[in-house]
């Protein structure tokens, strides 16, 4: 299928605007994050904080069960689900259907942050759309994008779903290396019928998006977890599927360029990322015109119209 290419600018998300945020948390969407197995919380920790700092109004972090409590304590905006788990620690994917009642009533569910074992993740997979409102997106990243391959027909047309794979991972969606990121990214798109964002392209149906290339310094250990909370949350706040794609996508970019201000190139962490995306998000909007023409005048931050 033939597609068409569009620059990402700050001009361009400016015509695109998110919806309004409305006048309190119900308003602004829930987001279920499930994940964080025994030994990897932190990354269901990540994407929900970041969910939050995209204006998400709610929270809910489904976790493996031996760590639920410190969770909990760890995030205290959100409610947390205990999730069984196996002798392991890893998250029982086969046991996600008697969590219907706990996770139901979601507008955004992430899954995939902190799962660890691909056959646990393709179970949780396959239980997911039985315990999920219909209405809601799914945004499906990690290590629940390598089961995928096996089911790629396992959401259809029934729902909208996101993908956020790095490289690595979209090379197991492929089935082969990536290529050409934006011919490889519409492929995604098509053969999963899902909007698709890795490295600075988004694709959905015949449509794709390039943004300029995020700083080395967002190659970093949860910065993904980071990049598709953010998605999520937007996708929560009811933006369109590709729009919560496009936006997340330079927001997290965004907020990499201003922790390399202030830490250097490298060396920041993924949740140095987190204070600047509702700083990042105000200055898209135009609500910080001063700061967003400063940026250009550095050459930093917000992308040229």
């Amino acid at each position: 299928m033939p597609r068409s290419t569009e620059r990402v600018t700050t001009r361009s998300l400016r015509r695109w605007p998110l919806p309004p945020p409305g006048e309190s948390k119900y308003s602004r969407g829930d987001v279920v994050v499930i994940g964080g197995a025994a030994g990897s919380p932190g990354a269901a920790i990540l994407a929900g904080r970041a969910a939050l700092r995209a204006g998400a109004g709610r929270l809910r972090l489904a976790v493996a069960e031996s760590v639920a409590a410190a969770v909990a304590a760890a995030v205290p905006e959100a409610a947390v689900v205990a999730l069984a788990e196996d002798g392991a620690g890893h998250v029982a994917g086969g046991l996600l259907a008697g969590q219907a009642e706990a996770l139901g009533g979601a507008d955004a569910v992430l899954v995939g942050p902190g799962l660890d074992d691909l056959d646990q993740a393709e179970q949780l997979l396959l239980a997911l759309p039985s315990v999920l409102p219909p209405e809601a997106v799914v945004v499906i990243d990690a290590f629940a994008l390598g089961a995928l391959p096996q089911h790629p027909a396992r959401f259809g047309d029934a729902r909208a779903v996101i993908l956020t794979p790095n490289k690595e991972e979209a090379a197991i969606l492929l089935g082969r290396e990536v290529r050409d990121l934006v011919a490889d990214v519409g492929e995604i798109a098509e053969r999963y019928r899902a909007v698709v964002s890795c490295y600075g392209v988004v694709a959905a149906g015949g449509t794709s998006w390039r943004l300029r290339p995020g700083p080395a310094g967002l190659g970093t250990s949860g910065s993904g977890d980071v990049a598709s909370g953010i998605v999520t949350g937007l996708a929560a706040r009811h933006a369109e599927p590709a729009q919560a794609a496009v936006w997340g996508a330079r927001l997290h970019n965004a907020a990499g360029e201003r922790a390399a201000e202030q830490f250097g190139p490298l060396g920041y962490l993924a949740s140095d990322l987190l204070a600047e995306i509702p700083r990042e998000l105000a200055a898209i909007e135009g609500r910080a015109a001063g700061r967003v023409e400063t940026s250009r005048r550095r050459g930093h931050g917000i992308l040229g119209s």
